[in-house]
């Protein structure tokens, strides 16, 4: 085993500033791969040459790679070396950049996609190296700020993609992935120690394809009901197929010797609850990026449309996200002083007042804005405190895959969302100059969906117990320590 990074740190100042900037930036150009292509959706199908159904392939790969890679690449980063997990993984966005770039047709183009969408792992591996390298009077806050990049990168990256796409060719967008990309691998390979490995740990081959398997059948399900239609045959085998392969997936995990993800850590009532909290602060998350621009974009003749560019709805946007990576420090100190329990508490109480505010707010440009800075505010407080809640519960060999799978639990919430609320805007339509539009009441019936997801989140997190004394070194529970010790 490598030796400890953190005897390797040393007490300045410097050092531990630049893992922290070079990792979150890391996190930044991941993230950003999820947004990259959605100033492009609606003419994709012209530039690619095929049918808008067949399109939308190329914002459901990467959904898909990301969630299902994220867990395996945290058991791998545990197992082999967190950083040289990091470095494939933003070698995959390279290689994809690539290929997306030289894309004129479909099929290259989902596969550059593909290796896009598997970075998404590098932010609960970033977390992780984290705790393996910065001291423990600066953990918090660096946890917080590389959390908050999973939605800062989304945020931030669309106003910048409509640009790209307005005024360059649309290749363009992917030679500047791919430059980014480069940057992100030279950062982590010059700045970031080495991780430890727990090399006697094994590798579960299987439970890695089951997950695959599994989660791909439920997120096709999610992600394509609406096109296929959600009582057509394919939508049913995917979910119900999906749904059988991780209930077996789950009894074969619980009777591995050293499975994927250890179940018996993940049912414990801290890490479950933080989960299932992340499953419904992902929604509310996410339904803000999939309602707004929509909200803004639609012409005024419509009697709710903004009529605004692309540009201004993703400088509108922007706010969101910057206003996240803000609050890192602030909610730092919030989780300090008063646990992370009640920073993600806070948090989601301030994501429900947001949604409820645009309830009655949804008729002026800068309403949206304010509606946004609220939802930054509170995804800001909830992201920075779920890592730091799952690393108190989990044994240190197991914090990256622990992470990964927090991390999933995100992308699943997301999922729900785009779905789920892209069916609630299509139900309520008006017809303007033979165009269907949402109307007023469909807005709000979508905001109040993402309220009522962010009530459940609350009622969640207030039965999340309050965690015992910390071993700030590490992270994990006092007593989890000592009992691993007398083993």
């Amino acid at each position: 085993m490598l030796e400890n990074p953190l005897t390797s740190v040393g007490t300045g100042v410097r050092r531990p500033a630049f893992i922290t900037a070079a990792l979150a930036g890391c996190g930044l150009i991941c993230s950003f791969m999820q947004t990259l292509v959605i100033p492009l959706v609606p003419e994709l199908p012209q530039l690619l040459s095929t049918s808008s159904a067949n399109a939308s392939w190329i914002v459901t790969v990467t959904l898909l790679t990301g969630a299902v890679c994220t867990p395996i690449s945290g058991r791998l980063g545990d197992i082999v070396g967190k950083k040289r997990v990091a470095l494939v993984l933003l070698g995959a966005i390279l290689l994809g950049s690539l290929l997306a770039a030289a894309a004129t047709t479909l099929v290259p183009m989902i596969i550059g996609r593909a290796f896009q969408g598997a970075g998404l792992g590098v932010i609960p591996l970033g977390i992780s190296i984290l705790r393996d390298t910065i001291p423990a009077q600066r953990l918090g806050r660096a946890v917080a700020l590389m959390s908050s990049t999973l939605g800062v990168g989304a945020a931030a990256g669309m106003p910048l993609s409509a640009v790209v796409s307005q005024h360059f060719d649309w290749h363009t967008l992917f030679w500047l992935s791919a430059s980014l990309s480069v940057i992100g691998i030279a950062a982590i390979w010059i700045v970031v120690p080495a991780s430890p490995q727990h090399r006697n740990a094994r590798f579960d081959l299987l439970g890695a394809v089951g997950l695959a398997v599994g989660l791909s059948g439920l997120l096709l399900a999610v992600s394509k009901g609406a096109d296929w239609g959600w009582t057509a045959a394919p939508t049913i085998g995917c979910s119900v197929g999906g749904l059988l392969v991780l209930v077996g997936w789950s009894v074969y995990q619980w009777r591995a010797s050293s499975p994927l993800v250890d179940l018996r850590v993940s049912v414990r009532r801290q890490v479950l609850l933080t989960n299932l909290a992340s499953v419904a602060v992902g929604f509310g998350l996410f339904t803000s990026p999939v309602v707004m621009p929509k909200l803004l974009e639609m012409p005024s003749t419509t009697g709710v449309g903004l009529e605004q560019s692309m540009l201004v709805t993703g400088l509108c946007m922007m706010p969101t996200g910057l206003i996240m990576m803000a609050m890192s420090p602030v909610a730092a100190r919030v989780s300090d002083a008063y646990g992370p329990r009640s920073c993600l508490i806070l948090g989601i109480v301030t994501i429900t007042a947001g949604y409820s505010l645009a309830l009655l707010l949804m008729t002026q440009t800068w309403h949206i804005v304010l509606v946004g800075c609220f939802i930054g505010v509170g995804i800001g407080f909830a992201y920075a405190a779920m890592p730091t809640l799952i690393m108190q519960s989990v044994p240190e060999s197991e914090t990256a895959a622990a992470n990964g799978l927090n991390t999933l639990m995100r992308s699943i919430g997301t999922s729900a969302a785009s779905a789920v609320i892209t069916v609630i805007l299509a139900q309520d339509v008006v017809t303007v100059n033979g165009h269907d539009y949402t109307t007023t009441t469909g807005f709000r019936l979508a905001f109040a969906t993402a309220a009522i997801a962010s009530v459940l989140a609350l009622i969640i997190a207030w039965a999340i117990p309050r965690p015992h004394r910390t071993d700030v070194d590490t992270g994990t529970l006092a007593e989890d320590r000592t009992s691993m010790s007398t083993t």
